[in-house]
């Protein structure tokens, strides 16, 4: 959007990101909100929600110049809902003193939990229109860069702070005490694990104003081993995550040498957000527990560019004032979440939702070879599938790494398939036939002979063409 020249009180477009642009007005902002640094913007104040949020100038153009346009490029009953508010606080504003507080939607307002609850700005046309959920809101305030991919990345926009324990405490150089509408705790946060999802969670972490200590298990992982141990980065923080590969990375990691483990003393707080099964995180509850420590599993669905980009869904179950605990957390890497009660819970339901995603891929791979075996075009199966009830980002941008032949990794074959390994081990325990799974299990297992294993998921077609 080009710069305009605005002011205080003036109805907006305003565009946040990689969000389409929604109607709001300039106002000013609380007196204990502090005014990012760098670029020019305005506090922005957005109809139909209770949202508001620093927006750089460039980020805005005036309401009724651009409304026609802004009205043909978006038709969510979200987006419709906030016009409609517009366009009634411009009723009552004719002949009165224009500063009135914005009407919100009744609509909206009824799924918002407070006065910082956010919405979710209303989705292009590749991504289809999700529900707020009761059970979580995720803020996507200030987030117009999209956070790094890689530990490197990330290390370029720290300030690295050696304490005296020697492990290091990471900010973001930028970070100011309230960033958007999330104020990080000022609980001291570690983390465990820069893999494909890791890297991504702590660089949103820090992004939102958290202080994170890290630490990565792998040693090769260049520049990622700021704590010298686990027990350590434990010991030194009140609130520690891990991600992780499989079970036994996680119980490596907390009961292997200087693990975990060794670093809880009572009110200490572990979250292992790796997909395990519910025996594994049962026995790490009660190891945690015993010592005195608290304890939260809190798995996350989603994949690399998910985790980059704040987006994960995470399923959590153990300790729920932890759970609340971690709220800014969870805000900060995830768009929603969900408390499933006792222990054992969320590794139930994550293997069972990786389950369905894994078949889900084989089932796509065997439908474009079939394609292909029988003279169809794989392009236009594509084309076909998007523009029916089946029609996702997940079955496009897998077909699209098909067709292409890339598979770099955004989720790595050789987790989907362990995860279908223990769905199906799952099923076994309560006598549940899982004959979909199992099938799917056996082309990733070839795939993997094939190695595939450290590629995308999608690669699974590689085992329907050898």
């Amino acid at each position: 959007m080009a710069a305009v020249s605005l002011r205080l009180g003036d109805l907006v477009w305003g565009k946040l990101g990689r969000y389409p642009p929604w109607p709001g007005k300039i106002v000013n902002p609380p007196k204990d909100l502090k005014k990012p640094r760098g670029k020019k913007c305005f506090f922005v104040k957005f109809f139909g929600t209770e949202d508001h949020a620093w927006i750089k100038v460039e980020q805005l153009k005036p309401y009724h110049a651009h409304k026609e346009e802004m009205i043909k490029i978006n038709k969510g009953k979200r987006f419709q809902q906030a016009v409609d508010a517009v366009e009634e606080f411009l009723r009552r504003a004719k002949g009165k003193d224009q500063d009135l507080t914005i009407p919100e939607s009744s609509t909206v307002k009824g799924i918002m939990t407070g006065p910082m609850a956010a919405f979710k700005w209303q989705p292009t046309a590749s991504e289809p229109v999700k529900d707020a959920d009761p059970h979580f809101h995720h803020f996507l305030l200030s987030q117009t860069e999209k956070p790094a991919v890689c530990y490197q990345a990330i290390t370029k926009k720290l300030k690295i702070c050696e304490e005296e324990t020697g492990s290091t405490s990471i900010q973001a150089a930028d970070s100011t005490a309230v960033n958007g509408s999330i104020t990080p705790t000022d609980k001291k946060i570690g983390f465990l694990g820069l893999g494909l999802m890791g890297s991504g969670i702590v660089s949103n972490l820090l992004k939102m104003g958290h202080t994170v200590t890290v630490w990565n298990r792998t040693a090769e992982k260049e520049g990622a081993r700021l704590g010298r141990t686990p027990a350590e980065v434990v010991s030194t923080c009140d609130i520690t995550f891990a991600c992780v590969s499989d079970p036994k990375a996680a119980k490596d990691l907390v009961l292997g040498p200087s693990g975990v483990l060794q670093g809880i003393r009572p009110g200490k707080c572990y979250v292992d957000m790796s997909t395990v099964d519910a025996d594994t995180v049962t026995e790490l509850a009660q190891v945690i527990v015993s010592r005195g420590g608290r304890f939260l599993e809190a798995p996350v669905s989603g994949n690399q560019q998910l985790s980059n980009d704040g987006m994960l869904v995470i399923l959590a179950a153990g300790d729920r004032g932890l759970y609340e605990d971690c709220s800014s957390c969870f805000q900060a890497m995830g768009k929603t979440s969900f408390f499933l009660g006792e222990v054992g819970n969320a590794a139930k339901m994550m293997l069972i939702v990786n389950m369905v995603q894994g078949s889900f891929m084989a089932t796509i791979a065997e439908g474009l070879t079939l394609a292909q075996v029988t003279g169809q075009s794989q392009q236009t199966l594509l084309d076909i599938l998007n523009q029916g009830q089946l029609a996702s980002i997940f079955l496009d941008q897998k077909c699209q790494n098909i067709l292409q032949g890339n598979f770099k990794p955004d989720f790595y074959l050789k987790y989907i398939q362990k995860d279908l390994r223990l769905a199906i081990a799952l099923g076994d325990a309560v006598n549940h036939p899982t004959p979909m799974a199992a099938a799917a299990n056996e082309v990733y297992k070839r795939a993997k002979a094939l190695d595939q294993s450290d590629n995308d998921m999608s690669a699974v077609y590689r085992a329907y063409i050898h």
